[in-house]
């Protein structure tokens, strides 16, 4: 599974310094998990998030690897996520499902998901039981075994997934067919899941041979959050994880997709929708490609469409009523290219076509006026205010501090994020906004998406 847990950081305190601030520089502000790290002699990073509320912990190890990493143009797709599900499969201390049961039987719960750039396998259990996760997680980061019979069998539970989940789903069909077309001739096109077609194919070599390339300590992070001290953790991680041998591991290569002149237009009608909805996709850079920007986009995002009361809402909902909802996001989670998307359900009697051309007359005129400063500033107090809560919760902290190390970010860049988010200027919003969204020459040409009902005729149902 893809898990897109929102990046919250930052106590009350911190939000009130960057509101007495305005947005300006902030001094001398708190660390938001005070995380600590050390690196094994083999090269593994252990990172802690002391949490004292409960006797429990969340133990995760991050693989710094995912799909856009798979090997390109040898007909097959979907071998990291595949893998992800044969980590469950066995070693050679550990039968099938044995893993996931000895968890269950510590009272614990366990999981994993798989995602473009990174891979994260987690387990939450009381504190006394983390010595014993440490060597369970160890044992298949080294000892995986591949049996033909569960390598087939597993084969079929993917397929069935992505059956289930992507093919009997039109709006999921027709989404992967818009990343398809956005990300064109790079790994970032090709679904996590794999191509239906190319699935089949996968075969034990394709997983062996990925998990013996990127699944190796130098490339793991191992994050625990909870009622534990680096002093704790550090002598258990080198137990049991500082035994494992090490190698380097390939370069992420993540190329540029290639500019067409032309605008992309999908289309698809379907009886099994029942909602029109224009879709909107541009490129943009992650947060790895430029960090400057990523920050920009994510306020840009939020002052427009971070509510009800945002402007774009109130444009085209609530003064034009052209649409019952509206919708854009930015994510900055890659070490590549990244992507906005804009969603809009028109209203009763209202064509798709209106509404794209009210939204391009709408984003073009805000190119040239620009989002006001208090609109950016509520943006930016509303991004923080987002990320209040996670420092007491188990799981965020690993999550956040994981998921950003694993694609590339600093350990200081993840403590500091709010600060970083507080000192985004105007100009640096307006100059995303004009750049990649203004409808009249943008850096990179859109796809768009028309999804309707088969008997609507390309209105609105």
């Amino acid at each position: 599974m893809k898990n897109r847990i929102m990046l919250r950081l930052l106590r009350s305190s911190v939000c009130a310094a960057l509101l007495l601030c305005g947005g300006a520089q902030a001094h001398a502000l708190d660390k938001v998990y005070n995380a600590q790290s050390a690196f094994l002699d083999n090269g593994m990073q252990v990172v802690v998030i002391p949490n004292t509320r409960a006797p429990v912990v969340s133990h995760m190890v991050w693989y710094k690897v995912g799909a856009a990493d798979e090997p390109q143009g040898d007909g097959v797709s979907g071998a990291a996520h595949f893998l992800e599900h044969l980590m469950f499969k066995g070693s050679k201390a550990l039968e099938p499902g044995e893993f996931s049961k000895t968890i269950k039987r510590y009272g614990g719960n366990d999981n994993a998901f798989t995602s473009w750039d990174y891979t994260a396998f987690f387990q939450s259990v009381r504190t006394e039981y983390l010595s014993k996760v440490m060597a369970l997680e160890a044992e298949r980061m080294i000892n995986l075994t591949f049996p033909a019979s569960d390598v087939l069998s597993e084969r079929d539970v993917i397929i069935e997934e992505r059956r289930s989940r992507t093919d009997n789903d039109p709006q999921a069909l027709f989404a992967e067919q818009m990343r398809a077309v956005l990300f064109s001739s790079t790994p970032y096109a090709v679904p996590i899941i794999g191509w239906h077609d190319e699935m089949p194919l996968l075969k034990t070599d394709h997983v062996q041979n990925y998990y013996k390339t990127w699944y190796t300590p130098k490339n793991a992070i191992l994050v625990v959050s909870g009622d534990v001290t680096l002093g704790d953790v550090l002598p258990l991680a080198k137990k049991y994880y500082g035994i494992i041998p090490s190698h380097d591991v390939p370069a992420h290569v993540r190329p540029l997709t290639p500019d067409f002149a032309a605008v992309s237009d999908l289309r698809l009608a379907s009886p099994d929708i029942r909602q029109s909805v224009f879709m909107r996709a541009w490129r943009a850079p992650g947060f790895i490609m430029n960090k400057d920007e990523s920050y920009a986009l994510e306020v840009l995002c939020q002052a427009l469409s971070g509510g009800a009361d945002t402007e774009l809402y109130q444009e085209l909902v609530v003064k034009q009523k052209l649409a019952t909802d509206v919708d854009l996001s930015y994510d900055p989670d890659a070490r590549g290219e990244s992507s906005i998307w804009l969603t809009a359900m028109p209203a009763p009697d209202v064509s798709l076509e209106k509404l794209e051309a009210a939204l391009d007359a709408y984003l073009a005129n805000l190119a040239k006026r620009g989002v006001a400063g208090d609109v950016i500033d509520n943006a930016k107090t509303r991004l923080i205010n987002q990320e209040t809560y996670a420092r007491d919760s188990l799981m965020g902290p690993a999550m956040v501090v994981g998921q950003g190390l694993a694609m590339g970010m600093t350990l200081d860049e993840i403590e500091t994020r709010p600060q970083k988010i507080g000192n985004v200027s105007a100009a640096q919003v307006n100059g995303v906004l004009k750049k990649y969204l203004d409808p009249v020459q943008p850096a990179h040409t859109p796809v768009n998406g028309f999804l309707t009902s088969a008997s609507s005729g390309g209105e609105a149902q």
